[in-house]
């Protein structure tokens, strides 16, 4: 199984940006854990503070990987391109968030991407990214509907 977990805009300053909020790991830092985790899933990264490239990215995996966790970080509350871009490919995707939206700012409580997702993962620090990976763990390729 291929799993990606695309990260957006500031996520690359995890462990140093507001930990209070969002922790004090790097993402990188995190990562070896989820390969340990999960050997049975080929699992990628990709990161970038640039909405255009997240859009590139899910259009070059999202017909060809089993699966995609994302975390758009502040564009999820922004950007019609990105839940456009979601919207477009045949992966499933999980949405994840770092911190509780529920209990953030208000602009920050609705995701322009969430209904485009198969699910949304919230409040849980970096452990939101190991839930996603349970959900997508717990699926069949030929559920997905193709060959990877």
């Amino acid at each position: 199984m291929k799993i990606i977990i695309i990260n957006g805009p500031n996520l690359n300053l995890l462990g140093r940006r507001e930990p209070g909020i969002y922790g004090n790991r790097s993402f990188e830092d995190f990562l070896p854990d989820l390969h340990e985790a999960f050997p049975a899933i080929k699992l990628e990264y990709f990161q970038s503070s640039h909405e255009g490239e997240l859009i590139d990215k899910l259009h070059e995996v999202g017909f060809t990987f089993h699966g995609i966790v994302l975390n758009a970080g502040g564009y999820t509350h922004t950007s019609v391109a990105l839940a456009d871009a979601v919207a477009a490919i045949n992966t499933p995707v999980v949405e994840v968030h770092l911190s509780n939206l529920a209990a953030r700012e208000e602009f920050r409580q609705k995701s322009l991407l969430g209904k485009h997702c198969v699910g949304t993962i919230t409040g849980f620090k970096l452990d939101s990214y190991r839930l996603a990976l349970h959900y997508f763990e717990g699926l069949r390729p030929k559920r997905v509907g193709f060959k990877v």
